[in-house]
């Protein structure tokens, strides 16, 4: 019943496409052994388990999602970047929404598998430079970061439960969100006294 050319990443692939389908938490070793047509034995030759597998999506959706921000502010700067940034989270969540839980989701990773994934640092990256084009500099980059984050994380959250049930359409919103955060960036507060990294 083995399929020939099982991997950790068809294992990986074959439970990210099932955690979209029925939601992260929803997945089992078994659902992604009759998926793939093997055996749920045949499955932990290449992963260790629930828990090294869901790591695996994490980070294959943190890789994909990365790449996604950085085609689409590749070249833009200020409030370009930002809606172009924040447009490609937005759509990476609702298109794969098993993955993205995923990436928001606290999953412990292997240290070595976190290590050669290049898709969380690389989204640090972006997302630091894409502030810095606002002029900002530690402490008020990490608060940005943590600002945007909560932002975008928070609507999208919030959408996909059905919490905006206001007949002004969540997209409007999320323009006029951006928009704010734009404003913001541009104007952002001064540091307090004794504030510090």
């Amino acid at each position: 019943m083995a399929r020939a050319g099982l991997t950790a990443e068809r294992v990986t692939i074959a439970g990210a496409e099932l955690a979209d389908e029925v939601g992260l938490d929803q997945v089992t070793m078994s659902q992604v052994a009759r998926r793939l047509g093997v055996k749920d034995a045949s499955l932990y030759t290449h992963v260790r388990g629930l828990e090294d597998l869901r790591g695996r999506i994490a980070l294959l959706a943190a890789d994909e999602k990365t790449i996604r921000i950085a085609e689409a502010t590749s070249g833009r700067a200020g409030k370009d970047a930002l809606v172009a940034f924040a447009d490609a989270w937005r759509e990476y969540a609702h298109t794969h929404p098993g993955r993205y839980t995923a990436t928001q989701t606290p999953i412990r990773i292997d240290p070595e598998l976190a290590a050669k994934a290049p898709g969380p640092r690389r989204a640090v990256e972006l997302t630091y430079g894409m502030l810095r084009g606002y002029g900002l500099t530690e402490p008020d980059l990490t608060d940005a970061v943590r600002l945007l984050r909560s932002t975008f994380h928070g609507f999208v959250a919030l959408e996909a439960a059905g919490g905006f049930a206001h007949e002004r359409s969540p997209r409007q919103s999320w323009v006029r969100a951006l928009d704010a955060l734009h404003t913001l960036l541009e104007h952002w507060p001064p540091a307090r006294e004794g504030d510090s990294a």
